[in-house]
């Protein structure tokens, strides 16, 4: 009776997993019709369109969902995993490095319960890079737990820990970059998660004209902190104009244009996010201050996003200021002040072939140049990636050159090779 089972349960399996291989490519659905599918098991499709449509940055219409009877919940469990291998090489072009590993394994789940206007997001990371301690010890698993209350279809609020909205770049899911990873400027300035209370508002103003804003009031130690019994709290707002109506499928938050808009589609942004007495070199992120310090940092952000046609254009300028950088007691440490300019372009042909663009360089201030040791640090990169199934599945290829001005350590690696495969349900 147990093999008999086990055989049944595998065939269904089986038959699960043929019926996925039938859907077609994320691309030739239109967003609409994915909403319906979502939709039809409730009564009013068109007013959980627009309210999907206004959701906080959660990725829905993939995974497995499931739903009572009585409507009290949904819940959609997702996983994805990237699996990454990369080489080093130096001005020489002699091999310095190789990294080879499961960069993302994560578990994700969204859904409703009780009303469809009470969310929640989920999201687990498994892997050392998403699961590293902390300097204050605690373990990283968790990465978003949120609650979010959406009264009316242009309102959300939240309570939890997720990604701060400032930055597009780190916005962005890495399930939807057309690179192998985010750039360097990102890296450097982005905000991270954190743990608090978030606010999305979104409202046409005119015709195709589109407004949205985001504020959040967080711990502002990033994610899993717990508690400080020191510091203040990080206050953080973005505002997005959508001069030519909003974009297909979330576009705004996925690279590339996947969805090759008919018409040409435009986002400027700008965030500002004041971090008080924190206790962390980069704020969410980064070791502790020397000495049990505190500072305020200042972070900006403006951004920039074009798509038309399979072509897709991106500007992010950042950066973080701080009245005192350097530290008495610790001449090799510093707050990473200054800022960093991300140009990047691509074009998606007709058989999902992408090919992109990347420079980002990195200015820090005069002050702290001797300790990060350079002038500025350019990285250019070039990427190939071919979508078999949308963002959930993919191979992507890149190459990047590096140079940074006035080196301190003229040995480090000028070029880097990786490939990645992306998988994700």
């Amino acid at each position: 009776m147990r093999l008999k089972n086990t055989l049944l349960l595998f065939a269904l399996t089986a038959g699960c997993f043929q019926l996925a291989a039938q859907e077609p490519p994320q691309s030739e659905k239109t967003w609409r019709e994915k909403l319906d599918s979502l939709a039809a098991p409730l009564d009013d499709s068109d007013e959980l369109v627009e309210r999907l449509r206004n959701m906080p940055n959660i990725e829905v219409g993939k995974g497995i969902s499931f739903e009572p009877q009585d409507k009290k919940y949904r819940m959609t469990m997702r996983f994805r995993m990237q699996n990454l291998l990369a080489f080093d090489f130096d001005k020489n072009f002699s091999h310095t490095d190789t990294e080879a590993r499961v960069k993302r394994l994560r578990l994700r789940f969204d859904g409703y319960i009780f009303s469809p206007k009470l969310l929640y997001s989920i999201q687990l990371g498994f892997t050392p890079y998403d699961a590293k301690d902390l300097p204050n010890g605690n373990t990283n698993i968790v990465r978003d737990a949120m609650v979010y209350y959406m009264p009316n279809n242009n309102l959300s609020l939240g309570f939890g820990q997720t990604k701060i909205k400032a930055n597009r770049a780190r916005v962005n899911s890495s399930s939807a970059l057309q690179f192998v990873d985010r750039s360097i400027v990102n890296s450097e300035f982005n905000l991270d998660r954190d743990f608090g209370f978030f606010a999305e508002y979104y409202r046409s103003l005119a015709n195709d004209f589109n407004l949205g804003l985001k504020g959040s009031v967080t711990l502002g130690e990033g994610r899993n902190w717990s508690e400080s019994n020191k510091g203040g709290f990080a206050y953080t707002g973005r505002v997005e104009l959508y001069p030519l109506g909003r974009f297909k499928s979330l576009g705004d938050v996925a690279e590339g244009d996947f969805e090759r808009e008919e018409r040409p589609k435009v986002l400027i942004a700008g965030a500002y996010s004041f971090n008080n007495n924190t206790t962390r070199l980069q704020g969410q992120n980064g070791a502790y201050i020397p000495e049990g310090g505190m500072r305020n940092l200042h972070s900006y952000f403006v951004d920039f996003i074009l798509k038309y046609q399979g072509f897709a254009f991106y500007t992010d300028f950042m950066g973080r200021q701080c009245d005192e950088p350097l530290f008495t007691g610790d001449a090799q440490t510093s707050i990473y002040t200054g800022n960093g300019l991300n140009i990047q372009t691509s074009y998606l042909f007709p058989k999902n072939w992408e090919i992109a663009l990347r420079n980002s360089t990195l200015f820090p201030d005069k002050e702290v140049q001797p300790i990060v040791g350079y002038k500025h640090n350019n990285q250019t990169t070039i990427a190939v990636t071919r979508y078999l199934i949308g963002h959930s599945l993919k191979v992507q290829a890149d190459a990047s050159f590096n140079h940074r001005a006035e080196s301190v350590n003229p040995m480090y690696n000028r070029w880097e090779f990786r490939f990645q495969v992306e998988l994700g349900l």
